[in-house]
């Protein structure tokens, strides 16, 4: 077993350094701050908004966290940046190794951007991204034992100080002091009074892979620029799992032929399993992960 997955498999995460090249690094940076400036401007509708923790996300403050869809094709040359990156060698190659499957099983799932609030301070409360605050441990055991067929990252293009993660917790459920931290739907005070709490502090082009059923929160500094990249990557074999947590953000704009267009020939393999998840779960009735 290779140290990184061996690192993932124990702790729930693992910080790699360097998928990013130079070049793509500059293009990622310029890419995003276009498609963020379009969101503060308000032409980009797709965002994550402070007051709104999860989907279904909401226009009702004027402030956002994160941007959406950033491979959408009606965001131009940004979105093939991204969707470059997003099938880059160098990310599909950790990926399928942390999953343990053979790239051509890769599916193609989201891909947004986390940034700093410009006037209001924001957090998320601890939780598990497909796991309801309110499940009872023998919920959450299953809910864990099958969450191990996609994995989520973070790629800083800023220096990041926001996540906060419980290492190892993908695997157990929460003690009772845990879930008394994360049972309200609230966000923390101060996130280290969790259990067992770890800040991950990411240098620019730092990523950290982890497994998004570990108990998590996060903390943004609206003084901070902040522009991460925040994707995940499913195995396809086991997608039924991931129906949920990836169909709920509204994906019906990858049918668009233009976004087919400006996919690599691994890219498009990877849409061609999305698209089988979704003709197999139309989004109908499909319901949210989590509330908040």
């Amino acid at each position: 077993m290779s140290t990184i997955r061996e690192t993932y498999d124990t702790q729930g995460f693992v910080v790699v350094p360097g998928l990013v090249s130079s070049r793509d690094f500059s293009e990622l940076r310029k890419a995003s701050q276009n498609v963020i400036s379009r969101t503060r401007e308000g032409s980009w509708p797709h965002r994550r908004t402070v007051g709104k923790q999860f989907p279904p996300f909401d226009n009702d403050h004027p402030d956002s966290w994160g941007v959406q869809h950033v491979m959408h094709p009606d965001l131009g040359e940004s979105a093939a940046v991204f969707s470059d990156w997003y099938t880059s060698d160098a990310l599909t190659r950790v990926c399928a190794e942390l999953l343990q499957c053979k790239e051509e099983d890769l599916q193609l799932e989201l891909f947004n951007l986390l940034i700093n609030p410009l006037s209001h301070s924001f957090a998320l409360r601890w939780h598990r991204d497909d796991v309801k605050e309110t499940a009872l441990p023998e919920e959450e055991q299953a809910a864990l034992d099958k969450w191990h067929t996609g994995v989520q990252w973070n790629t800083a293009l800023y220096e990041d100080a926001c996540l906060y993660v419980v290492p190892g917790s993908h695997k157990v459920p929460r003690t009772p002091g845990q879930r008394a931290h994360s049972c309200t739907l609230d966000p923390p005070d101060n996130p280290m009074s969790m259990s067992d709490a770890k800040l991950l502090t990411l240098k620019a082009g730092d990523t950290v892979f982890y497994n998004s059923n570990i108990l998590h929160c996060a903390s943004y500094d609206h003084t901070a620029e902040r522009a991460t990249l925040h994707a995940c990557m499913g195995d396809a074999r086991f997608s039924a799992a991931r129906r949920r947590n990836i169909l709920q953000h509204g994906l019906s704009w990858v049918k668009d032929e233009r976004f087919r267009d400006q996919l690599t020939p691994k890219g498009k393999r990877m849409l061609d399993k999305l698209l089988e998840l979704q003709q197999n779960f139309p989004g109908d009735g499909i319901g949210y992960s989590l509330d908040g």
